[in-house]
Order: C-alpha cells, then sequence, then structure tokens
C-alpha cells in the first residue's frame, strides 16, 4: 500500500478516535449519574436538559462528529477506492482532522461560540478544498 494511502487512512483512524473518544467521555459523564439515580430514566428519554452542562456539551460535539466528517469520510474513501492519493489530499485531510478536535477541544472546555465558529468554518473550508481538490484530480488530471 503507498505510503500516502497510509496518511489517509491514519486520518481516517484520528478522526474515528475523536468521535470514540467523545463518546466515552459523556458516557463517563452520563451513566453514573443516571445509575446513582440523580437523574431519572423518564427525564433522558426524550431530551437531554436533565443532564448537567458538561454532559450536554459532550453530547452535542459527539453529535457533531456526524455532520462535516461523516463527508470527509466519503471522500478519503473515495480517494482511496481511485488511487492516487497525494500529498494535497494528504495534508488537507490531516488539516480537517486537526481543526475537528480543536473544535471538539473549544466545544467541550470554554465552548466560546465564536471561536468555535472559526474552527468550525475553516474545517468547512479545509473540507470544501478536499473536495474540490479529489474531483479535479480525478477527472481532469491524468492518471498515472
Amino acid at each position: 500500500m503507498p505510503l500516502l494511502d497510509k496518511v489517509l487512512i491514519l486520518a481516517i483512524f484520528a478522526q474515528v478516535t475523536l468521535a470514540l473518544g467523545l463518546v466515552l467521555w459523556m458516557g463517563w459523564e452520563r451513566v453514573p449519574r443516571v445509575m446513582r439515580g440523580e437523574i431519572p430514566v423518564a427525564e433522558i428519554a426524550v431530551e437531554r436538559t436533565a443532564y448537567p452542562l458538561k454532559a450536554r456539551l459532550l453530547s452535542n460535539s459527539f453529535d457533531n462528529q456526524f455532520q462535516l466528517p461523516v463527508l470527509f469520510f466519503v471522500g478519503a474513501l473515495l480517494s482511496l477506492y481511485v488511487g492516487g492519493t497525494g500529498w494535497i489530499e494528504a495534508l488537507l485531510a490531516w488539516l480537517f482532522v486537526g481543526l475537528r478536535y480543536a473544535h471538539a477541544a473549544i466545544h467541550v472546555t470554554t465552548n466560546r461560540v465564536y471561536r468555535r465558529f472559526i474552527v468550525y468554518t475553516a474545517g468547512l473550508a479545509v473540507l470544501g478544498l478536499f473536495w474540490l481538490w479529489l474531483v479535479l484530480r480525478i477527472l481532469l488530471l491524468p492518471s498515472a
């Protein structure tokens, strides 16, 4: 397997690790409270407002990993499928994943909305460039 395919797969793994880390942390915040009876199950059956703020922030951040990252996963898998992954795709993939980590970090700590929005928008721009490059490479550039 070519090196750059491995680099791209590692970026995918890093993004998956972020989502799994958030869900585990979220469980650590939520499950003990429910088990101790601090939060009645009936109060969380439909919405999350009964959970403390940290658990809600983690839940929202976890949910957010199934928005833009889904488009990243599709693009990365398409790149691997067609072959010829280049440094541009690998760099953009890692930049996107890095921005997702930054977004999640802001989300679950200070939750400063304007900073979070800037990082989110930067991630969206990088993802757009990733897809634009991918489509140009596949459709317009000569294949090796």
